[in-house]
């Protein structure tokens, strides 16, 4: 990425604030946009100016504001860094939403794709695979929950081991009956 399209994580608030704006509504307004983020229309005028000359951004002042083809990559970007941030705090970490919300706020800004690429595809994993899946996650919350769970996973690997030795006695037993 160039330098001239580097954005400060402030300049990309702006775009995702853009973005869901431009979702609900089709366009933005600059004061849907300072009321959305909590700052003075100056502050967004600034702001705007400033996506506007790195080509992100459709700004004429008291007009509708757009997101450029540009714009919008760009702000579909961000927007997937701070969903599977929050969805990996939520889902594998065990984090409260709301906390989740603002960590995602402050960390889509430093994480590489890379990064959050992997996340997305570690919390794939967690829900299908066979040795972890939702009753591993399940027991992680157990644990954040309960602290030490060592006794409870020997019972569970108790109970997994009971569950193997019946499947064994199945299968001898419908081999023993000729079925295979």
């Amino acid at each position: 990425m160039r330098h001239s399209e580097i954005l400060s994580s402030n300049m990309e608030d702006y775009l995702e604030a853009i973005f869901h704006i431009s979702e609900e509504k089709q366009a933005a307004r600059a004061k849907d946009i300072a009321d959305r983020m909590e700052v003075n229309k100056s502050s967004v005028t600034g702001a705007l100016r400033s996506l506007s000359e790195k080509g992100l951004v459709n700004y004429v002042p008291y007009d509708i504001i757009t997101l450029t083809a540009k714009g919008k990559k760009r702000a579909v970007e961000i927007v997937r860094r701070h969903a599977a941030l929050k969805e990996f705090f939520i889902k594998i970490l065990l984090i409260d939403p709301v906390e989740a919300e603002e960590a995602s706020c402050r960390v889509e800004h430093a994480v590489s794709k890379n990064i959050i690429d992997r996340l997305v595809r570690f919390v794939e994993f967690m829900e299908i695979c066979p040795r972890g899946g939702k009753e591993w996650l399940k027991g992680f919350r157990r644990h954040c929950e309960n602290g030490d769970t060592t006794k409870l996973c020997g019972d569970y690997i108790a109970v997994c081991l009971e569950d193997l030795k019946k499947r064994e006695r199945q299968i001898t037993s419908l081999q023993k009956d000729g079925v295979s």
